[in-house]
């Protein structure tokens, strides 16, 4: 898997001796925010469910980095990663479990892991983590473009996203001062579409040709969203389209 290298970006810099916890630092995105991230200075907390990932990604950053293992369909395993991390500045999951199929094919235990996932599991880090969050603190989730442009065969994709991003600005008011926001991908070669094999390369050639931007996402231009959520004291209650204008193709 090729790993692209952090990007040099203004607002990284507000995260200089920040705590960070990256859930998802696994994932080809969350690897890059991590990197990205400690090349600005923050100290990492690198969680997620498989630990060798997590491992793997800790070699790869440049400053202090601890790998916590978590699982965001357990409350203990939260309340546990609440207790490792102490005080914190940012949170960003990553974090997504999809379901997809026809509708009458699908598996309950499938579905509740898709929403423990993406709806669930944010709810419980809110509950165990927002007591230690810092002044000028912040959550950041991860939605996507399905809520918006549903398709056979993704209901639970488009629900589970759909509910995120409605929690997110529920998440703003009560949660508040610390700032709640999501990030919604659209098409983006980060790794999810390489079991396609040798039709990857004509799918996402025909994605770039419908979109708006007439390109496919990439996980550098998804950090960058994170790092603007991040650091923009005055946006929260917020959905960051990062989709190339997919949702309106």
């Amino acid at each position: 898997m090729t790993v692209q290298t952090p990007a040099s970006l203004p607002a990284a810099a507000s995260l200089r001796g920040r705590r960070m916890v990256v859930i998802g630092a696994g994932s080809r995105t969350g690897r890059l925010l991590a990197m990205t991230a400690s090349a600005a200075g923050a100290e990492l907390i690198l969680a997620g469910p498989d630990a060798r990932k997590l491992e793997w990604t800790a070699g790869e950053v440049t400053g202090p980095a601890r790998v916590v293992p978590v699982d965001l369909s357990d409350e203990d395993s939260i309340a546990k990663l609440a207790a490792e991390t102490g005080e914190l500045d940012h949170l960003v999951s990553t974090a997504a479990m999809p379901a997809n199929g026809p509708v009458a094919e699908l598996e309950l235990a499938a579905v509740r892991r898709a929403f423990d996932a993406k709806v669930v599991g944010p709810l419980l880090l809110a509950k165990h983590l927002a007591g230690r969050v810092r002044d000028g603190g912040s959550f950041t989730f991860f939605s996507g473009v399905a809520a918006w442009r549903p398709s056979p065969g993704r209901a639970v994709m488009a629900t589970t996203n759909g509910a995120l991003a409605f929690l997110v600005e529920a998440l703003a008011v009560e949660l508040a001062p610390i700032r709640v926001n999501a990030v919604s991908p659209g098409i983006v070669d980060s790794g999810s579409w390489d079991a396609m094999g040798g039709d990857k390369e004509t799918f996402l050639r025909g994605v770039a040709e419908r979109n708006p931007a007439r390109r496919v996402g990439t996980s550098d231009d998804l950090v960058q969203a994170v790092l603007f959520a991040v650091a923009n004291p005055f946006v929260t209650g917020t959905v960051l389209h990062v989709d190339g204008g997919g949702r309106l193709s």
